[in-house]
């Protein structure tokens, strides 16, 4: 009996003291840069089965990495197991780490979602817990400014280059956060050769690349900020092991890595000497007022071209307007830019064309125009004048003072002599009877009746051919797998610059058309196999040399690194000697 009462006990102050069980997500940090990492552990008081891990949308993960602790202190057991996992940002932004579940004494548990803020690169990555420290060593991303000190709308480059000395290797790069580039006007240069070149980076000898190239003009004085640009690195790190040679083996590792911030201070356009008509231009320009005519008669056009060419703002400013007299009908212009952006700036002209329409004889001058700019390399405000314009009316109406020439130089409007150039709306309505056929029993009406009647041999006629080509079964395939070659190779054209869906939508048109072609399947398309067809349908050994290479080409290039201009030479010579072979079989 005694012994009863005690197991009672027992089980009495187990349940009193035992432990409630407790399933939560512990982050390691909340806001984090976009090259660094996030740890988060998972972690549960009593063990479970069926761990549903959230999605990490926003991030990349790894693991999880396992942990369990069972301790028993004084008679009280502790338990604890954890899962971690180490989440590296794929793009700025606000994320939400959703729910995780597991099983527990078959009750489900789960996490409470939490929120993480990924900012811009920071310039110490705090990442003490991110694998392979050493990765990256002798590897850089730079931001190279061309002026750290311009003026508001002066034009500065910035070239983003990754270095890599003699001793690191880079399997591969991807962009994962790119400047904004909120305070400036912006123009990205295309990176047209992005081969390796050799360069020094801190006095010592690197290979580099370029990756982005921009011009920048800022918008507002004082200190200015450039953001970074974020790579994620594939990179090759050492195990530690050797093979019998002593060459170590290499294994490869994912990292971020960002060029930085950069500052500069952008100094306001001086007060002292501006002009009044002064509109925001900075550089180098030529001013110019040029009328196709001076001569002409009333009711006729005539162009006045106002126009600047140069270097500078192009984009960032307006023309000035000219000055007419009231009796010149002057319509809003047709704007032409004709601009190239280089490295250094914008280069080129920017036009107002003006339609002028005089309604009266006459003697009319259209004002001097001034344009003004600052030159930043004088430091100076600089200011271009027109010549005035005459405009002479020779043969029209006169004004109904006489005096054409006064009339022409004056601002209020003029009367002139009225001039019917509309008839009057006629006052009396006479109404005369028209005659009209029905419209039945008339020659539409019976064409219209008989016209079904006549489309039925065409109708069955062409239900027939459709039944024809329906049960061509090769040929449908054939035509198919034409169309396809097609689509894909438009596919593959749109993806010019992303190398992996550009070469599976290359490799997918050359596939169908050799389907098309050779009337094979996919299992069948073996190199001697394809070979042999060709050659038996005419093709020329050249040719079919050609496009096996290509094939190769495709295969390869999806797991190697590969430039814009290498896709942009594969999809040419892919589409050339399709063309051939069209010809040729």
């Amino acid at each position: 009996m005694k012994k009863h009462i005690l197991l009672l006990l027992l089980l009495c102050l187990q349940a009193v003291f035992a432990q409630q069980v407790e399933f939560k997500a512990v982050p390691s940090k909340t806001t984090l840069g976009v090259n660094e990492r996030l740890r988060v552990e998972f972690t549960m008081n009593e063990d479970g089965d069926n761990f549903n891990p959230p999605s990490f949308e926003g991030f990349r993960a790894s693991g999880p990495s396992q942990m369990i602790s069972n301790s028993w202190v004084n008679g009280k057991r502790t338990f604890s197991k954890t899962y971690t996992y180490v989440l590296t940002p794929t793009a700025r932004g606000t994320f939400t780490v959703g729910q995780a579940s597991i099983e527990i004494n078959g009750e489900t548990y789960k996490t409470i979602p939490f929120k993480v803020t990924v900012t811009a690169a920071v310039k110490n990555a705090n990442d003490p817990n991110a694998p392979q420290q050493d990765a990256g060593e002798g590897i850089h991303v730079v931001a190279e400014v061309s002026d750290n000190n311009p003026y508001v709308n002066e034009p500065i480059s910035v070239v983003y280059k990754l270095y890599v000395s003699p001793n690191a290797s880079v399997r591969g790069t991807r962009q994962v956060d790119v400047p904004q580039f909120n305070d400036f006007w912006s123009q990205d240069i295309p990176v047209k050769d992005n081969g390796v070149q050799q360069g020094t980076y801190n006095g010592e000898s690197y290979r580099y690349v370029v990756l982005k190239r921009v011009v920048l003009y800022p918008q507002k004085s004082g200190r200015l900020e450039i953001e970074p640009l974020t790579l994620e690195l594939t990179i090759d790190v050492p195990t530690g092991r050797r093979d019998f040679f002593g060459n170590q083996f290499m294994t490869q590792v994912n990292k971020n890595m960002s060029s930085g911030t950069k500052y500069i201070n952008v100094k306001p356009l001086p007060e002292k000497g501006k002009p009044a008509d002064f509109n925001g231009a900075v550089g180098k320009f030529d001013f110019k007022v040029t009328p196709n005519k001076t001569k002409l008669n009333a009711g006729e056009s005539l162009q006045l071209n106002v126009s600047v060419s140069g270097t500078g703002n192009l984009k960032l400013f307006t023309l000035p307007k000219p000055v007419v007299p009231s009796a010149l009908e002057m319509y809003d212009p047709e704007h032409k830019e004709n601009i190239s952006i280089p490295l250094s700036g914008m280069r080129g002209s920017i036009s107002d064309n003006y339609t002028i329409i005089p309604q009266n004889k006459g003697k009319y001058p259209v004002k001097a125009m001034s344009f003004s700019y600052f030159d930043p390399s004088a430091g100076r405000y600089k200011t271009i004048t027109s010549d005035e314009i005459m405009i002479d009316v020779q043969y029209g109406p006169v004004s109904a003072g006489g005096d054409a020439t006064a009339m022409g130089s004056g601002t209020a409007k003029q009367d002139v002599k009225a001039r019917e150039q509309f008839r009057f709306v006629d006052l009396d309505t006479s109404l005369k009877p028209v005659g009209q056929k029905d419209f039945f029993g008339s020659g539409l009406f019976y064409a219209l009746l008989f016209a079904p009647f006549l489309a039925i041999p065409f109708i069955v006629l062409a239900k027939r051919q459709k039944q024809a080509r329906d049960n061509d079964v090769t040929g449908n395939r054939i035509r198919r797998s034409n169309r396809l070659a097609k689509k894909y190779l438009g596919e593959a054209k749109k993806q010019l610059g992303n190398k992996e869906p550009f070469y599976v939508a290359l490799e997918k048109a050359l596939h169908n058309f050799l389907k098309a072609k050779l009337n094979i399947e996919t299992s069948e398309m073996t190199k001697p196999n394809i070979q042999e067809l060709l050659l038996t349908r005419g093709a020329k050994a050249e040719t079919v040399e050609e496009f096996i290479k290509i094939m190769n080409s495709c295969e390869f290039a999806r797991y190697a690194p590969s430039s814009g201009a290498a896709m942009q030479q594969d999809y040419d010579n892919a589409v050339k000697v399709i063309t051939k072979l069209e010809k040729e079989i």
